[in-house]
């Protein structure tokens, strides 16, 4: 629901309990720290998400062998908070070893591993290598189009398919896909919801490219308000946000 302080407060008072009950090495100690990490990256506080999904990993790692499915998990939210982070080449590696581990544990039409390839697509995006980036997101569709997956995770890869055909230029091609995910998100996330004001942001990046500033100006506005209203003032996203308002204040 977006509501991410709610969230890390019970979350937290999950995580004691845990903590007394339960030997250090236990599988659900691991899916506490996991849950606060994922909670600090959805807050924006990236080194925080970075240490709890380290101690996720610490513990995963002792207690399942080096190709279990469930292994793949910790390593996929590293990957995250790197790329988060812009460490690029990290967050390769660790999506590359979340995949190798879903490549061999999984059926191959399965639907986390279309979360790992539109990942492993998304940075190539940040790397400058969009045909690479292409393919990958191809690979994720050719599963979230034919199998029953969730649609907000189709959203996603939706999304940066279309921030690398924006990147390529490709201004058409790229508001088609953005149209797409953005037609699920609305559908199935709450009105405020942060994920929301990514694809906004990314809509009014599209426009200011191609010098449309009204229609630029309409969704950083949709996405400043959503922003203002659910992250913390020091967010990275929301700090874009205002940049990108900024930026198309000047030209208007």
């Amino acid at each position: 629901m977006g509501e991410y302080s709610k969230a890390l407060e019970y979350y937290e008072k999950s995580h004691k309990i845990y903590q007394k009950a339960l030997p250090p090495t236990h599988p659900d100690l691991a899916a506490s720290y996991n849950n606060i990490g994922q909670v600090y990256y959805n807050m924006g506080d990236y080194t925080k998400a970075l240490e709890f999904s380290k101690n996720d990993l610490e513990i995963t790692g002792k207690t399942l062998p080096p190709n279990h499915a469930d292994l793949a998990f910790p390593y996929n939210w590293l990957g995250k908070i790197h790329r988060s982070m812009k460490e690029y080449s990290k967050a390769l590696s660790y999506f590359q070893k979340s995949n190798s581990i879903r490549e061999k544990a999984l059926p191959e039409k399965h639907p986390y591993l279309a979360i790992t390839y539109s990942n492993i697509g998304d940075v190539h995006r940040l790397m400058g290598d969009y045909e690479k980036a292409l393919a990958f997101h191809e690979k994720a569709l050719n599963i979230q189009e034919n199998v029953e997956c969730d649609p907000l995770d189709c959203a996603t890869t939706y999304m940066n398919v279309g921030e690398t055909y924006r990147e390529m230029k490709d201004y058409t091609t790229a508001l088609t896909y953005y149209q797409k995910g953005l037609k699920i998100r609305e559908e199935k996330l709450a009105k405020y919801h942060p994920d929301l004001a990514v694809i906004y942001h990314n809509m009014s990046k599209l426009y200011f490219s191609t010098k449309k500033y009204s229609m630029a100006m309409k969704y950083v506005q949709q996405a400043a308000e959503i922003g203002e209203e659910k992250l913390s003032s020091t967010h990275p996203h929301l700090v874009e946000y205002r940049e990108t308002f900024e930026k198309i204040r000047e030209k208007q």
